[in-house]
């Protein structure tokens, strides 16, 4: 395991919480698909993600494809940002790109009786923190036909690996003068999330 390979199951949590909009793809070879869907994340008692909750158009391709073969590849996408010599304050030093991902597989399973629940689910962690949080009821009479064209799921989670390049490998001074000249705020909180203490 690399240096950036190390991680908690809170970071994990963080990210797909911050991040929610995975590629999702899977289906036979032949028809392989993949699509951007919002995801939220369940946890068990440990917080180790178990599985992921989300919902796709009936007419979307990887719906048919993930029907046929419903082992899926989830690809979460977390901060990132290139950085510049100019802000580590060094000339003699390469210039790179910090980030971080998750790469999950996953066992896809379709359900009607999840349709409703993935949506709210969805909608509570969207709206959560806003002064009026919005409703499906506020929809009125579409949010019923609406219903019918959308299916809910499970992503049960069968792997999970991960990748936080985010400065862990730089020395405390050219550390510092990165956190203090990137433009990015977004990463450069991630960075101080891998770099406690330093």
């Amino acid at each position: 395991m690399t240096l950036f390979e190390r991680f908690e199951n809170a970071d994990v949590k963080a990210l797909i919480e911050e991040f929610p909009l995975a590629w999702v793809s899977g289906g036979p070879a032949a028809t392989l698909d993949a699509s951007l869907l919002p995801l939220v994340g369940v946890y068990d008692a440990d917080g180790r993600l178990v599985e992921l909750i989300g919902h796709l158009m009936r007419s979307n391709p990887l719906y048919a494809a993930l029907e046929q073969d419903p082992r899926a590849t989830i690809l979460f996408t977390g901060p990132g940002a290139y950085v510049s010599p100019e802000h580590a304050g060094k000339r003699d030093w390469a210039p790179t790109w910090n980030y971080a991902q998750l790469k999950i597989r996953a066992d896809i399973r379709f359900d009607d009786a999840l349709t409703e629940p993935s949506l709210q689910i969805l909608i509570d962690a969207m709206e959560a923190g806003r002064a009026e949080p919005w409703t499906v009821e506020e929809l009125g009479a579409r949010y019923r036909s609406m219903l019918g064209h959308i299916i809910g799921f499970r992503a049960t989670v069968t792997q999970l690996s991960g990748k936080f390049k985010l400065g862990q490998d730089e020395k405390v001074e050219t550390l510092h003068s990165i956190l203090d000249a990137l433009p990015d705020a977004t990463t450069t909180a991630w960075m101080r999330r891998f770099n406690p203490g330093r």
